[in-house]
């Protein structure tokens, strides 16, 4: 079970006993009143989208899926490509169907492809990627005695807040789960 506030973009559930696809989540806390979980929905087998609101301490039942491990390939246009290295089969996803799991994909790097029904609906990306980064502010002098934050670019287009003396060109390891700066690539 997962609690509400632990949704997000790309995770399927089970939700009045079918599959569904979590496209966007938005937590609301609303003055004195308890706080809320904005979902938009979109239905494995059907493509339909719904909305819906769930309290922050409702529990949700994660869709059961077969998933395969595959190498991530290419891109074109907003598809994505993976190759089982099993079989050498293509499956291609989405933009959409793999939301904000774009910023992981690294070529030849292997995901955890999810299936419903013989059909590729996301990916699992591993727990922590190696991003270089290829946009951020100069370095500050002094930067290292503060413990101030700073935007960088990495080079999948994913934004993150690092420490203020990470430069251009360095690789630095990020969490997928929340999508945060961890330390500096060895």
């Amino acid at each position: 079970m997962i609690a509400a506030t632990q949704l997000r973009v790309g995770m399927t559930i089970l939700y009045n006993g079918e599959p569904y696809r979590i496209v966007s989540v938005q937590h609301i806390t609303p003055g004195n009143w308890r706080g809320m979980v904005q979902t938009k929905l979109k239905h494995l087998k059907t493509g339909s989208s719904v909305e819906n609101r769930f309290r922050s301490e409702d529990k949700l039942e994660k869709a059961h899926l077969e998933q395969h491990e595959m190498e991530y390939l290419y891109s074109g246009g907003t598809d994505y490509y993976f190759m089982n290295t099993e079989n050498y089969e293509q499956v291609s996803l989405s933009s959409e169907e793999l939301g904000d799991n774009v910023y992981y994909l690294i070529a030849n790097v292997k995901f955890m492809v999810d299936f419903y029904e013989g059909k590729p609906v996301g990916i699992e990306p591993p727990q922590v990627v190696e991003l270089k980064v290829v946009d951020t502010a100069p370095n500050l002098k002094g930067a290292t005695v503060t413990n101030t934050l700073k935007p960088a670019t990495m080079e999948t287009g994913l934004v993150v807040n690092v420490p203020a003396f990470i430069n251009v060109g360095e690789k630095l390891r990020i969490d997928t789960t929340e999508g945060k700066y961890i330390e500096r690539a060895k």
